[in-house]
């Protein structure tokens, strides 16, 4: 056996826990009756299943038939649940989401899902006749391609429902805003006022703020607005969590401001912390106040910790600001907005590198891969010659997230992400597999951006966008995530999405090429999620040693037809066997 079979049998090894045979340990709960994916070998020929599970300090401790887990594990005070023949799969590890803002949309001018510019004004004016004289309207998630004119707003269509409150609103990408006129006199936005760097006002013919604001432009507004008091942001977060753990998600990869981590931190304090949340800090901060940042809160705490920097590289195609290489094909004057210079962005990213940070970039254009591809390169090179090949289905464990871990005496790829990876050219998928990039996607995107994502892209260039197949193909590890709030948490959406391809209405489908079997969505969405950050040795099965994090749903995922996955629902969940959601009868819907 030559040393890379070695390392690969030992790392296999590693990974999967063997199951003991006897213990003296007892269960403080034994769920039983099930239909349980352990996630053992989930893209192997023969996915694991089980019958029960004993769990022990929120740790899982023995898996198997009902029968020999009760006897080896159970005792006088062991809780006994019975799952009556339920699904049973690793809870949902949401890759990408924005918990505070979230909340923050749930308790101001929520526009999500208006259907016209009319409904969207109509939610202001009650909004603004409701509100205190002088007070800022604030909110977000409209979306103008929902609308049969496709037309952004404007500053007169708000002005006209504003009722004189100054008033902005974010797209429901949060790429793209449209701000009144008492907002931009705020502001202290004019004809005068230049655009930001990687920020742009939008003007009409005669050079005057039409009230689209941009990107990094968006800052000129939201530093007037108030923030949230610190109990309505508190309120925010635990409706943005309790939304979470409803739908099966047990862990958030969340970027959220600092004030809601501590909002988590308080609600860990009292036990009410319902969600595992690994916390991504701002790469554009200085390495000092990440370095404090980072130190503020234990690294080894596993409900809630601050894990990789997320920088931005560009917008999003919805608001055509996302960079290409070549220009929109329906905009052919406009490429997208890149948000950094390439040497000071890899001058940043060798620094953060070299103080220990994983590294995170939003990037969806294809101009604004290659900006991090480049990024990413320069900030490994001093250490490339000893550095193995990653590894596509098999990830080698890492015990915490800083990089680069030593591990069986050379060092492991440093794990650096492209959060959303939308459109690339066709040779950047072995420039992640080269580099050991995860594509942290959002599969869940494709039913909304299908609508129109070729007319922005051209039909070359869209035929490697949401591209999770070739990416798997090129030995690229995929994490899954919702992007929530832009789309809803629920991560049947995306499960549906990776497998079919097809949005929900059934009446189209996007280069089908790019599907994936439900083994490897599932893979994405629980164990790619727990390798992209770093905690892939105890989360994302059921197996013993893995912690007891777990979802009960009412149909086989793996053995239903993929239009029924959107129509799946909830049971319980479970975080460190303790129960955070547990469905009531009437709620179900049949």
């Amino acid at each position: 056996m030559n040393c890379r079979a070695a390392s690969l049998l030992l790392l296999s090894l590693a990974v999967v826990p063997a199951l003991p045979a006897q213990t003296a340990e007892k269960a403080d709960a034994i769920f039983y009756n099930g239909n349980i994916l352990t996630g053992v070998d989930l893209t192997g020929p023969d996915p694991q299943r089980v019958a029960a599970f004993a769990v022990a300090k929120g740790v899982i401790i023995g898996a198997g038939e009902t029968a020999a887990i009760e006897a080896q594990y159970k005792s006088t005070s062991t809780q006994m649940v019975d799952l009556h023949g339920a699904f049973v799969i690793p809870g949902f590890n949401d890759a990408h989401a924005h918990l505070g803002s979230a909340g923050e949309i749930k308790l101001s001018i929520d526009l999500t899902g208006c259907a016209s510019l009319a409904e969207m004004q109509g939610r202001i004016k009650k909004a603004a006749e409701e509100a205190q004289p002088g007070a800022w309207l604030a909110g977000g998630g409209w979306d103008h391609t929902l609308w049969e004119s496709k037309t952004l707003p404007s500053k007169s269509d708000i002005d006209a429902v504003s009722g004189g409150h100054p008033a902005f609103f974010v797209r429901i990408d949060g790429h793209i805003a449209v701000a009144n006129s008492a907002a931009l006199a705020a502001a202290g936005i004019t004809r005068n006022t230049p655009d930001p760097q990687g920020g742009k006002i939008d003007r009409d013919a005669s050079g005057e703020a039409t009230g689209i604001i941009r990107e990094t432009a968006q800052g000129l507004v939201e530093k007037k607005i108030p923030p949230p008091s610190p109990d309505l942001r508190r309120e925010g977060d635990l409706l943005a969590l309790q939304d979470a753990v409803s739908h099966g998600v047990t862990s958030v990869q969340d970027n959220s401001d600092w004030e809601d981590f501590l909002v988590y931190e308080q609600l860990e304090k009292e036990g009410r912390l319902p969600a595992r949340i690994s916390e991504w800090l701002p790469f554009q901060a200085s390495v000092d106040q990440l370095k404090q940042m980072r130190d503020h809160h234990p690294a080894d705490d596993r409900m809630l910790h601050t894990t990789m920097l997320k920088g931005f590289m560009d917008g999003s195609l919805g608001s055509r600001t996302a960079a290409l290489n070549a220009p929109y094909a329906d905009d052919p004057g406009n490429s997208g907005i890149p948000r950094y210079e390439q040497s000071k962005l890899n001058a940043m990213a060798v620094e953060r590198a070299d103080a220990g940070f994983q590294l995170g970039f939003h990037a969806i254009g294809d101009r604004a891969v290659e900006m991090a591809l480049d990024a990413f390169a320069a900030a490994q090179k001093p250490q490339q010659a000893t550095r193995p090949a990653p590894f596509p289905q098999g990830p080698g464990p890492v015990h915490n997230n800083v990089r680069p871990a030593l591990r069986f005496g050379y060092r492991m790829p440093p794990r650096d992400r492209i959060e959303h990876s939308q459109v690339l050219d066709a040779g950047d998928f072995a420039r992640y597999a080269k580099l050991g990039v995860i594509a942290s996607m959002q599969p869940n995107h494709l039913l909304t951006d299908m609508a129109w994502a070729e007319e922005r892209l051209g039909p070359g260039r869209a035929r490697y966008s949401y591209a999770w197949k070739s990416f798997l193909d090129a030995g690229v590890v995929l994490a899954f995530g919702t992007d929530y709030p832009v789309e809803p948490i629920t991560p049947f959406r995306g499960l549906y999405a990776a497998v079919t391809r097809m949005n929900e209405a059934g009446t189209q489908t996007y280069f089908p090429e790019e599907k994936l079997t439900i083994w490897q969505a599932l893979y994405a969405y629980t164990q790619g999620s727990a390798y992209a950050e770093f905690a892939e040795e105890w989360k994302g099965k059921l197996a013993p040693g893995y912690v007891a994090d777990f979802v009960v749903l009412d149909h086989d995922l793996t053995a239903i037809a993929p239009k029924e996955i959107l129509k799946t629902q909830v049971l319980r969940t479970v975080v460190g066997g303790k129960t955070v959601y547990e469905a009531e009868a009437s709620n179900l819907k049949r």
